[in-house]
């Protein structure tokens, strides 16, 4: 049984892949009603698993009920249109323009529910020479300037973050304005239409520090390609750590706990604004220090002086941190066609409202005849829609 603060709330959810997925399944997290509408043949990545069940498909889409139709048919139009008519949220994330050809435009869909917030996820928005490209991660990474930033040098080449950042951030920044949407219906009683593209979502994330050299208009020829230092990955005796110091009260922690207390009288580190124009140099001389000993004797000695500090875990050590058992951040439990699989709790925790956690992704039309039901249609009906193969039921 659904339970969080988002309880009541019904989302028809015609967004494939990765981020309008990841969107709506923090709504699901929350408690919201997520129909998924699939085409015939599944979202594509159910294809990365071999039961139609992939790990990348069940944590973009668990705790949504799952409805197959084909949508190029007229019938399977008139489905959708069904569903939200009683839907808080319609959410899609074709090309621009494509929802619209299908009759599943907003100005259509806002006639048969004016209550509707209906979301357009796109890959660079609505017009402009980009509109109409196809698109992934990598393309976003590249564009946004995230791939340049990742250079380690100037003269280094640019680099893509080895996981998809674009679509995370994007499906976070959906995922907030669905709900603000909500809450100004709440207040006006009027839905609205909502554009989100990642490559906005991207350069918003990065702003704040990635592309903060920008900001100052003028200041653009300053801005080179890469980070001016390396980053904070120590190696030491035995693995690695990581350790940073941006106040000075943790820089004379960390010259106490690296036995240099040289460094706190030297000029090219006496503050912060010193420290990052010698950047380079500072984080040279620290790694030299830290590869002398292991990491066990540096994590104690920068913990004593309050240094920000931890060691680098490879994947499996994440989920046996004590830190990620204490917060319960990762759960376990029974999948009914999966055996017993993990995946995170939600995130954000709700004293009145908690979410439920062990939420299941569904099969391809694991829920048809259900949802179908719901929207009105008898017996009958559904199973002559099934028979003509406009919608598929897996139960």
């Amino acid at each position: 049984m659904a339970s969080g603060p988002l309880t009541g709330f019904r989302i028809v959810d015609l967004s494939r892949v990765l981020s309008g997925p990841i969107a709506t399944t923090l709504l699901a997290d929350q408690g919201a009603d997520v129909i998924k509408v699939e085409p015939l043949n599944g979202d594509l990545i159910r294809a990365m698993g071999g039961s139609g069940l992939s790990g990348t498909f069940v944590s973009a889409n668990r705790g949504k009920r799952s409805i197959a139709l084909d949508l190029h048919t007229e019938h399977g139009i008139d489905v959708v249109k069904k569903l939200v008519a009683n839907a808080d949220v319609f959410i899609q994330n074709f090309r621009p323009g494509a929802a619209s050809g299908m009759g599943l435009g907003y100005e259509v869909l806002r006639e048969i529910n004016p209550r509707l917030v209906y979301v357009s996820v796109s890959g660079f928005g609505e017009e402009g020479p980009y509109a109409h490209k196809r698109v992934y991660d990598p393309v976003i990474q590249a564009l946004s300037g995230m791939a340049d930033i990742q250079a380690s040098s100037e003269n280094d080449r640019p680099r893509l973050m080895r996981t998809v950042i674009p679509d995370k951030t994007t499906g976070l920044t959906v995922a907030q304005a669905i709900t603000a949407a909500l809450l100004s219906r709440e207040r006006t009683g009027e839905g609205q239409a909502v554009d989100v593209a990642m490559l906005d979502a991207l350069v918003s994330f990065l702003w704040p520090e990635g592309l903060v050299g920008l900001t100052f208009v003028g200041n653009e020829a300053n801005v080179k390609r890469g980070q001016r230092t390396r980053d904070l990955i120590y190696q030491t005796k035995d693995g690695y750590i990581t350790a940073g110091a941006l106040s000075n009260r943790e820089w004379e922690g960390m010259c106490r706990a690296l036995d240099k207390p040289e460094w706190l009288t030297d000029e090219r580190f006496s503050t912060p604004r010193a420290r990052g124009m010698n950047g380079a140099l500072r984080l040279e001389l620290t790694a030299e220090v830290l590869a002398t000993n292991t990491s066990a004797y540096w994590l104690e000695r920068l913990d004593a002086e309050e240094v920000p500090c931890a060691p680098v875990l490879s994947r499996p050590e994440v989920i046996e941190h004590e830190q990620i058992k204490v917060n319960g951040t990762v759960t376990e439990y029974d999948h009914p066609h999966l055996g017993r699989i993990r995946q995170p709790r939600p995130a954000a925790k709700f004293a009145a409202t908690p979410p439920a956690t062990e939420q299941v992704a569904p099969l391809l039309g694991e829920h048809t005849r259900a949802v179908l039901t719901e929207a009105g249609y008898d017996e009958a009906t559904i199973e002559t829609l099934i028979t003509d193969g406009v919608a598929i039921a897996s139960e």
